[in-house]
């Protein structure tokens, strides 16, 4: 906050400005500031139809969480719980000197502000204690919310909008010729405006690349090679070959995730979020195989694009094509053909 404050106060006044601030909060150890050491006594993780489950028909790695969790693990995740929020009352303070010394200088109304996050987090869904390398709501959706010029106060849009679309929105709003850049995100600017008739995306890639080891967790060592991040009774968040791409798809007639494991199982999840918005039931087994097929070549179009290719129509838009050219035999996710099967493993 202290080195954010002296470059507004130091900065030339003749010229625009960039200043990106990450801090560490909420991340672990989640050292609360003295002052707010005893705040939130009384909150607790939230207990959604998904917490302290298990999560059958899941990837291995879910399954293998102990359900029902121990009392050491939900009191574990629920004291993370309380001292994540108490850290941000820290970022809450930052923010607050920030806007107020943006106003004194006379430039809070010129000034954009954009608020985020780098990924989730879950306590205690699927028996999972705390981490964020899981492909559910939980760990990949994150806050956005902007303030700026031109931009009306208490708006909600509900579009599909991901990290990729900070730098080019960033472009746009210092003036910069999109179409000179090879990015593969999309400006937030028209959103942000309000603008009508904004054609814009259904679905984006999501991609996880598991950090598992050859080494035994020397925390859990009877748990053998290929896990790590093994938290309160030896219940481990990660592995080598938890590496997932997945498509999420948000239209007017599906709410729909579609996600394929590289491990020997080459393992499927696809959820309805519509039905089902906790993600509990797997429906890979029981959706229609066309819709199936239809994911599977959307994500390795997702996977292989680079610039405008990664803003062609998604599955669930009228203006969907399927072109054999975009199909690439080189990456991790290979398109196949699904029959019952190949789907009795999963």
């Amino acid at each position: 906050a202290n080195m954010s404050l002296d470059f507004l106060e130091y900065k030339s006044n003749f010229e625009p400005f960039f200043m990106m601030i990450s801090t560490p909060a909420p991340h672990s150890p989640w050292t609360a500031a003295p002052q707010y050491t005893k705040s939130f006594q009384n909150v607790s993780a939230p207990r959604n139809s998904n917490f302290n489950i298990h999560g059958k028909n899941k990837h291995w790695l879910i399954r293998q969480a102990k359900t029902p969790m121990t009392n050491s693990s939900i009191q574990f995740l629920d004291d993370a719980y309380r001292k994540r929020w108490q850290t941000l009352l820290s970022v809450d303070d930052l923010i607050e000197k920030l806007v107020k010394k943006l106003e004194v200088n006379g430039e809070l109304d010129n000034t954009y502000i954009f608020y985020t996050s780098d990924n989730g987090f879950h306590t205690g869904q699927f028996s999972l204690p705390i981490d964020k390398r899981q492909l559910y709501e939980f760990d990949i959706k994150v806050p956005l919310l902007v303030r700026g010029p031109g931009i009306k106060p208490n708006q909600i849009n509900k579009m599909l909008v991901a990290n990729i679309d900070l730098g080019p929105t960033i472009l746009d709003i210092a003036g910069y010729d999109l179409n000179k850049t090879q990015m593969d995100g999309m400006s937030l600017l028209p959103l942000l405006r309000g603008d009508k008739n904004v054609t814009w995306r259904s679905d984006f890639l999501v991609e996880y690349q598991g950090e598992g080891y050859n080494g035994s967790d020397p925390t859990c060592p009877g748990l053998g090679p290929g896990v790590t991040h093994c938290f309160p009774d030896c219940v481990c968040e990660d592995s080598y070959n938890n590496t997932y791409a997945c498509v999420r798809t948000l239209s007017a007639s599906w709410d729909l995730q579609y996600c394929e494991f590289d491990d020997r199982e080459v393992f499927v999840e696809v959820y309805n979020l519509t039905a089902d918005p906790h993600q509990i039931n797997n429906i890979a087994k029981t959706i229609d195989q066309e819709i199936l097929e239809k994911m599977n070549y959307r994500l390795m179009m997702l996977q292989s694009c680079s610039g405008a290719t990664c803003r062609t129509p998604g599955v669930f838009d009228p203006g969907y094509r399927f072109d054999p050219r975009l199909m690439f035999s080189n990456h991790g996710v290979r398109a196949r053909r699904f029959s019952a099967q190949s789907l009795q493993g999963i």
